[in-house]
């Protein structure tokens, strides 16, 4: 059946270099790491941390950044070794699609579109609660009509919920993102250049200063003893903290859907997944070792835990700079996400899976215009208008869904392809393969059963839309 053929790596290279529907190579490894750095750095480093340690790990939670990194370094190191032999973009759908076969890519594909695009809204909607509280610091307050969804309220950070006409924040946000990308990656490279070394210079400040006013005795007992119940300390805890501090890396993967735009994606690939990883690991383990180290853990089971820690010294200024470093963080997050999506868009529209216009690129600033434009009212209307709860983690557990697929198509393409060369090898296959698929299959089991039973619902309508339009339509089921 034409639905589990996969491409083949040469005709693959030969669709991504041919034809005039071709993007621009413009970045270099640099900007993989920045963007790979804006889209895991966001509002999740401060305030998972804090809650995490007070509820399941205490000072351990460092314990637990350092496994949830490592499960992410398994992924990310097949994901480098597909994006060297495979240079396009799509990311793991285009991966799919030459190891398990059109049908899995299709699911794959449609998966991540939870992660990127249903992703940018839901930080958008949390962007726009920082972004009026940040506004009313200067005694600048936005018409509460205009800050909430008819159907659902938007909470401030200040604790207000409010309802209104229309959440008009997200969507500026978003149409403003959306035209930047269209006006070339390039140039939205350097916004999110930017973006990142605000959130980066905050974080080293918070390090520095908070680290001369660290109480040694808030690091014991270092692992609390668990309370009878499995993830209330102990090493359930750290576990349990592990899993859910992992979505705070969840982003990363978007590097590979840029791969078309890579100056020399063989070499630049890998060093943007794996750079970014390390740089966010690390300062992802000194900032949550200062935080604990300013306050006793039991104290941050709070919405702002870094403005508990920031009362714990004399740098009372810190957090205005920490609301100004969630916003950039946000911002770069959502960035990242719509232009992963629209490589997404892009990659299956010229594989015939989606309608054509999604794989038209601007004669000018050679970006795929359209998707983003599509993208911009989607998740524009999106955030403005529909209730934050119904996405919950859907965006978690279509990631994860992505990452497992990936670390199965490494062996797959050693089994099937071994002659082929391999820039970057993913070491000791299948080993960390399957290691990476296993971590990543008890975090989504860890998942609720409602977050599940609404990614079957979002499945079974990719399905319908597969088999009403892509299977019909696929180049692929055509040639062959």
């Amino acid at each position: 059946m034409s639905l589990w053929r996969t491409k083949s790596l040469e005709s693959l290279e030969v669709e991504a270099n041919s034809g005039s529907q071709k993007l621009e190579r413009t970045l270099t490894w640099f900007n993989l790491i920045l963007l790979g750095i804006g889209a895991v750095i966001g509002a999740g480093l401060f305030s998972i941390t804090g809650i995490a340690a007070a509820q399941h790990a205490g000072p351990s939670i460092i314990l637990s950044f350092i496994l949830a990194s490592i499960g992410c370094a398994f992924a990310g190191l097949c994901f480098s070794e597909l994006a060297a032999m495979m240079p396009i973009s799509g990311g793991a759908y285009s991966y799919t699609y030459a190891t398990m076969g059109e049908f899995i890519a299709w699911i794959i594909g449609w998966a991540l579109i939870l992660e990127y695009a249903a992703g940018a809204a839901v930080v958008a909607i949390s962007w726009s609660a920082y972004v009026v509280s940040f506004l009313q610091g200067f005694n600048l307050n936005l018409p509460l009509e205009l800050l909430s969804s008819p159907w659902q309220p938007t909470q401030l950070t200040d604790g207000t919920e409010v309802y209104g006409w229309i959440n008009l924040p997200p969507l500026l946000i978003i149409i403003v993102l959306s035209l930047l990308l269209i006006k070339g990656v390039k140039k939205s490279a350097m916004v999110n250049a930017v973006l990142v070394g605000v959130k980066v210079t905050v974080v080293l400040l918070f390090i520095i200063f908070g680290f001369f006013y660290i109480q040694p005795e808030n690091y014991t007992p270092f692992i609390p003893e668990n309370t009878g119940v499995f993830g209330e300390f102990g090493w359930s805890g750290v576990m349990r903290a592990a899993g859910i501090v992992f979505l705070a890396y969840i982003g990363f993967d978007a590097i590979s859907t840029t791969a078309q735009e890579v100056k020399n994606p063989q070499r630049d690939l890998p060093i943007g997944v794996i750079g970014s990883l390390i740089v966010c690991t690390i300062l992802y383990v000194l900032f949550a070792l200062v935080m604990i180290g300013l306050v006793p853990y039991q104290e941050l089971n709070v919405a702002a835990p870094v403005a508990v820690a920031i009362n714990n010294t004399p740098f009372f200024w810190l957090n205005g700079l920490i609301k100004l470093a969630i916003i950039a963080g946000m911002t770069s997050v959502i960035l990242v996400m719509l232009l992963g999506q629209s490589r997404i868009f892009f990659t299956m529209s010229k594989d015939g899976l989606l309608p054509s216009f999604f794989s038209i690129v601007h004669p000018k600033y050679h970006t795929p215009w359209i998707s983003s434009l599509v993208l911009m009212v989607l998740v524009g209307l999106f955030s403005a208008f529909a209730p934050l709860s119904l996405v919950g983690q859907l965006t978690s557990i279509g990631t994860l869904l992505a990452f497992t697929i990936v670390c199965g198509s490494v062996i797959v393409m050693r089994k099937k392809r071994p002659d082929l060369p391999r820039p970057f090898k993913t070491p000791w296959v299948p080993v960390i393969p399957i290691l990476g698929m296993i971590i990543c299959i008890i975090l989504m089991l860890s998942l609720e059963w409602g977050t599940w039973i609404r990614f079957i619902i979002w499945i079974a309508i990719g399905l319908i839309v597969y088999l009403s339009y892509g299977k019909r339509n696929s180049h692929l089921a055509k040639q062959k």
